[in-house]
This record gives structure tokens, C-alpha cells and sequence, in this order.
């Protein structure tokens, strides 16, 4: 199948799942984007999508997680939140970073923990809403 204007390109990215014991998800904002997003990104050439996550953990959030030790949750397709015209297809891990506190770093200008109740008045990214947003 030849792609047209109507098929999306694709972005693949390594995305987390944290939560705290309250039940709420870590999403961060990138400087110069609305969106709030799972922490992660794109792949280096070579790295396997765990690596992919420990790497960009530790450079946006200052959290320090080996890549045997993340949980795969799959592999997940939704509409991209800052690049029109494309997809992003995650692979998904859950991510228990034991008494790690995340700080904001490298390009992240915020970050939040959300529920899907307190997250009503921001701006979140297909890929959360859709598939891991907490009640």
C-alpha cells in the first residue's frame, strides 16, 4: 500500500507507565508543547525499546531504572500529540521507581501525577488518554 495524505506516518517511541500509591500517573510537558504525555521517547540506533525508556528516564526525569527491570504492557498505536500528520506507535512499560522522586530536566517544563479526574482541565496526549489515564 502506497501512503497518501490520509495515512498517518508513524513515530516510534519507548513511553512509561509510573504510578504513585495514590493510584496517579506521571505525565510530563515538553517546553514548547500543551500536551501532557508519558515520560519517554525515540529510539538511538541500536538501543531495544527498554533501553530506550531507562535512557530517556533518566535524562528527562532524573530517574534511574535498569531495562531488565521495566514491565512490558505492548505495543500501543494513537494520533501524536505534537506533530500533526503522524502516529506514534509505544512500546509500554510499566515502571516502579521505588522512592525515586522524577524532577523535571533536559527539555521537560512540567510535570504532573493525574488521575483522570484531576487531568479534566489539561491537555493530554492520545497516547494517555486513550489507554492509560487512571479513573
Amino acid at each position: 500500500m502506497t501512503p497518501d495524505a490520509t495515512t498517518p506516518r508513524l513515530i516510534h517511541v519507548s513511553a512509561a507507565v509510573i504510578t504513585d500509591d495514590d493510584g496517579r500517573l506521571l505525565l510530563v510537558r515538553k517546553a514548547g508543547t500543551t500536551a501532557f504525555m508519558q515520560p519517554g521517547g525515540k529510539p538511538e540506533p541500536g538501543e531495544t525499546p527498554a533501553e530506550t525508556l531507562a535512557r530517556e528516564l533518566a535524562e528527562e526525569v532524573g530517574l534511574r531504572v535498569e531495562p531488565d527491570t521495566l514491565e512490558p504492557l505492548g505495543s500501543f498505536t494513537a494520533t501524536a500529540a505534537n506533530e500533526p500528520g503522524f502516529a506514534v506507535v509505544a512500546d509500554v512499560f510499566r515502571v516502579d521507581i521505588g522512592d525515586q522522586q522524577p524532577i523535571p530536566d533536559a527539555e521537560i517544563a512540567e510535570l504532573r501525577w493525574v488521575t483522570a479526574a484531576t487531568a479534566s482541565g489539561l491537555e493530554i496526549a492520545p497516547l494517555a488518554r486513550e489507554y492509560f489515564l487512571p479513573a
